[in-house]
């Protein structure tokens, strides 16, 4: 018989395998079989060639009793249930199981006790803004929990050293009293046992007390090397905090010394002594200097902190980004010092006041409809086709949830003015990304808009840009959107919603593409929107998610950023609503990193040192990028107090269907069916639906029979054709043509789309709407 072998460290724990001899029947008897201890659980098979494929059988031991027969035979219960009834060869090799089956069943009670109460103190909970810091607090637990981990292994060793080492002192005593010598055989045997348990104990203590050590000394090096750069950050941070202190000491006295008339605020003089301190502000060294915590992808990169050569601000021309990475630091800063800097900046003496807009609408009913009892008959069939009851909409129109992916705008803003296309293109990504994170909660679905209906949103007082919807197309349904901003910014966009409901979830798969030009730099940009799923239709609570690729394109520069929404996978240990993106040149050569969730912040990275990394989980080669300190780029703001009684509507959203004077009468805001949802009159709300529906059908089948009748005359229907084949005109298969908007090729993408012709903003300063269609 073999003996059994020695523990072997593994990465899961302790192993410990041999031989052993297990009862099986009055038949048979005790079979030899092989055995496995490892993490806590005790597994046999009839021969080793089966530990790969088949196992006859497994035992927990933090749940099992260990009981000793004779000086072969031993006994392993957990209850009733499962009883492995085992004997060894020796005396010897029993007693050596004993001690691993001891030792093991001493760190499997202890595992689940600390398991139960992490899961008490650490409910599962969605991801913070704190998650960060409870990373390195998550590896110091771990690590506590390893070396308390084996401060049990030594305390069980020390128990069995004393054990048997009292039992050989004891053997030892005897020894001495004997005088017969027929008796000291036996006697001997016994001690020269005794002594082997003792020496196998005792070899267990050493090893343990190696780990141990091992472990106590690795990781003290770390957190010596942790501890310093912290002293290193506090330092820096006092640095710093005294820096602004001169700084604001030196501002108080430049403000004392300043007149109050509003030309001393472009005084060339002036602006240079209130900017020169940011000029020399240690705070941007002192960034430069920090470094961005390693970040696993297992999507397709990784990022390490980049090696401190490239932190230096040196004469080196590494790829002459030194530039670049002093603006990336101060970019933040430019539009308070462009305001104080630049001479030609309007102060106007009187700001007009800022219109008050409400923060709360009426709380939503709770009226109850069963979903599925609508649901189950529309299997398979578009979206846009089923007839929906206002209890499963939102008091906005699909124009209106257009408009909010204007809440960041000042991403676009800050985009205007950068001087590198390339950054720029970075908070063209994140508008990209804000654009989702009002969906999160929002499970209602918006009004579907009648033909012709129109949203205008204007801000040009508030946040300088203004912007114009109009549902151009009803079969299928698409909408066009144009804004434009004060800061040189242009934003259109022309989706059509294609969904389908497959019995447990509803895919809605955005169509059409979103383009962004600017007036400066003439870049233009171009991407499209991901898939919205909503789970649990049939049961449970209602959850949204985002999937798919993004590639946002500068046509002018071919400047390209791949965005990745991570769909959810209960498996998954990433971040729930992960997004994660790479910022690349034409030629493909890597810049900058993004990473965050959609539906909480998103974070930007310089990259200074590329290479290829090890295989990912599907074999593809990953790339590991070394990069700069993470720099917040856009973080989404919270929702008002009682959102969740006013269908989670954000600061904007709660004012998008506010009445205001002077919109054209085809506004949603003059919608009825849903501003008496909005008022909670939910069923005078279906009953006005179903009226404008009804209506909206009239209209339709008069405009296509005035089509045939019109197409009935040859030179009739050769105009027809001539106009439908012109890509200038809005012009479909019933002869309807949007008001506001032209359908146009666009020379830069190649897309077709429907662009804002002119004409809105003008007809309201003069109050002439004599041209829109009575659609309500």
């Amino acid at each position: 018989m073999s003996e059994p072998k020695p523990p072997t460290p593994t990465p899961s724990g302790d192993m410990y395998k041999g031989w052993l001899f297990k009862w099986t029947n009055y038949i048979k008897g005790y079979q030899r079989r092989w055995f496995v201890l490892s993490n806590g659980l005790l597994s046999y098979y009839r021969t080793q060639a089966e530990m790969g494929h088949t196992c006859r059988g497994t035992i927990n031991l933090a749940t099992a009793n260990i009981a000793v027969e004779d000086s072969c035979n031993f006994v392993i219960s957990n209850g009733g249930a499962q009883t492995y009834h085992l004997k060894a060869s020796t005396e010897v090799e029993r007693q050596r199981w004993i001690t691993a089956l001891e030792l093991a069943k001493a760190k499997a009670v202890h595992m689940q006790a600390e398991s139960d109460d992490s899961g008490d103190d650490c409910p599962a909970a969605p991801p913070s803004s704190e998650q960060s810091g409870g990373c390195r607090n998550l590896e110091i637990q771990s690590t506590l929990r390893t070396l308390g981990s084996k401060v049990e292994d030594l305390n069980t060793c020390n128990d069995l050293i004393i054990k048997h080492g009292s039992a050989l002192q004891r053997s030892l005593s005897e020894l001495e009293g004997i005088r017969v010598v027929g008796d000291m055989g036996e006697k001997m045997r016994q001690v020269t046992e005794r002594a082997t348990l003792f020496r196998i104990t005792s070899n267990a203590m050493i090893n343990a007390c190696r780990d141990f050590l091992s472990l106590a000394q690795n990781h003290s090096k770390r957190w010596q090397k942790a501890l310093q750069v912290e002293r290193d950050q506090r330092i820096r941070l006092e640095e710093t905090l005294e820096q602004l202190a001169k700084q604001h000491n030196h501002l108080e006295r430049a403000f004392r010394g300043a007149t109050v008339l509003p030309s001393s605020f472009s005084n060339p003089a002036l602006a240079n002594k209130g900017g020169a301190p940011v000029k020399g502000d240690a705070s941007d060294e002192d960034d430069d200097n920090e470094f961005f915590d390693a970040m696993e992808d297992p999507a397709g990169f990784i990022t390490v902190p980049a090696d401190p050569k490239y932190h230096r601000r040196s004469g080196s021309n590494v790829s002459g980004l030194s530039s670049e990475i002093g603006m990336d630091d101060q970019s933040v800063n430019f539009d308070e010092q462009s305001m104080v800097s630049n001479p030609e900046s309007p102060q106007p003496l009187e700001l007009e006041p800022v219109r008050q807009r409400r923060t709360r609408i009426p709380d939503k009913p709770n009226y109850y409809l069963n979903l599925w009892s609508i649901m189950k008959n529309c299997i398979g069939k578009e979206l846009s086709k089923i007839p929906m009851p206002v209890n499963f909409n939102e008091p906005l129109s699909m124009l209106q949830r257009l408009s909010e992916d204007l809440e960041y705008y000042e991403l676009l803003d800050k985009a205007a003015k950068c001087q590198s296309s390339l950054e720029q293109m970075c908070y063209v990504a994140a508008f990209t990304v804000s654009s989702y994170s009002t969906t999160v909660h929002r499970t209602g679905k918006p009004f579907n808009p009648l033909l012709g209906e129109t949203f205008e949103l204007d801000r040009l007082k508030d946040c300088g840009y203004r912007s114009l919807c109009e549902q151009v197309s009803h079969h299928p349904p698409a909408a066009a959107h144009h804004a434009s901003s004060e800061k040189g910014w242009t934003l259109r966009q022309e989706i059509t919603l294609a969904s389908k409901f497959r019995g447990k979830y509803l895919s809605i798969m955005p169509l059409g593409s979103i383009q962004c030009l600017f007036d400066k730099s003439d870049n233009h940009y171009s991407w499209k929107k991901v898939t919205t799923t909503v789970h649990n239709i049939i049961v449970g609570k209602l959850w949204i998610d985002q999937s798919g690729e993004i590639d946002v394109v500068n046509h002018k520069t071919g400047d390209r950023c791949h965005l990745k929404f991570a769909p959810y996978s209960y498996f998954s240990r990433d971040v729930p609503r992960k997004v994660t993106g790479v910022v690349m040149d034409k030629e493909g050569k890597a810049h900058y990193v993004l990473s965050g969730t959609w539906d909480e912040k998103m974070e930007f990275s310089r990259i200074m040192q590329s290479s290829k990394g090890e295989n990912g989980t599907e074999g593809k080669q990953r790339t590991v990028y070394q990069t700069l300190k993470a720099k917040e780029i856009w973080r989404k703001n919270p929702l008002p107090e009682g959102a969740e009684n006013m269908y989670f509507f954000s600061s904007l959203a709660l004012t998008l269907n506010e009445p205001e004077e002077g919109v054209a009468p085809t506004d949603c805001r003059r919608r009825p069916d849903q501003r008496l949802m909005e008022d909670g009159r939910w069923d005078e709300a279906n009953a006005e639906k179903q009226r404008l529906e009804e209506k909206q059908r009239t209209v339709r089948r008069e405009r296509e029979r005035e089509a045939v009748k019109a197409a009935s005359s040859p030179e009739e229907a050769v105009t027809e054709d001539s106009i439908n084949d012109s890509p200038s005109k809005s012009t479909h298969p019933d002869s309807y043509q949007a008001m506001w908007f032209e359908k146009l090729d666009d020379p830069v993408s190649g897309e077709t789309l429907h662009v804002y012709k002119g004409g809105y903003w003008e007809a309201k300063e003069q109050g002439s709407w004599d041209m829109c269609p009575e659609i309500f």
